[in-house]
């Protein structure tokens, strides 16, 4: 839904590398250069960014009263 600021498993912050990397990615540079170069290491980081998939426009589109 929204970008997880820390790591589900480590607590690393890791928010702050998410938009960069959605960027370059998007302009076609390899995931895994892309983690590397942003200093993203562990495993279970790497998981949690490459995985992530935004849905906060989706559920906005529903109010709620």
């Amino acid at each position: 839904m929204i970008v997880p600021v820390r790591c589900f498993t480590c607590g690393k912050v890791i928010g702050d590398k998410y938009y960069e990397f959605k960027k370059r990615v998007e302009a076609g540079e390899d995931p895994v250069k892309v983690l590397d170069e942003l200093g993203v290491e562990r495993y279970c980081c790497r998981r949690t960014l490459l995985s992530h998939v935004e849905l906060i426009d989706q559920v906005m589109e529903y109010k709620v009263y």
